[in-house]
């Protein structure tokens, strides 16, 4: 079924007031746009895997001055932290992959 075969109905309103990052967010995701660091912490489990997601989560995303992100992870357990400093580099990759460019500059684990 594609988008097309959806009707909008725009003259009921939501029960609450979004915002205009969430109403923006979900009409560029529609477009196929990935321009946010909003949408790399809304879909961090689908573009780095289950594995990686169930053991960290996004805390903090940065913008440097270069455009590229900050990222700050949180692992679950202590434990993890240890497994996700090997995988940085293959979480960047898969990041990078998603947007289709260099964007990540750095990866920082938190305890």
């Amino acid at each position: 079924m594609s988008n097309q075969d959806k009707k909008v109905n725009l003259d009921t309103r939501k029960s609450r007031p979004q915002t205009l990052g969430a109403s923006f967010g979900n009409l560029l995701q529609r477009f196929g746009v990935r321009a946010s660091d909003s949408d790399l912490s809304a879909n961090f489990s689908a573009i780095v895997g289950n594995q990686i997601a169930n053991m960290a989560k996004v805390v903090a995303v940065k913008m440097t001055r270069n455009n590229k992100f900050n990222i700050v992870l949180r692992p679950s357990t202590p434990a993890f932290a240890l497994e996700l400093s090997y995988q940085v580099n293959d979480i960047c990759e898969k990041i990078n992959n998603y947007y289709g460019r260099d964007a990540v500059e750095k990866i920082t684990i938190r305890k």
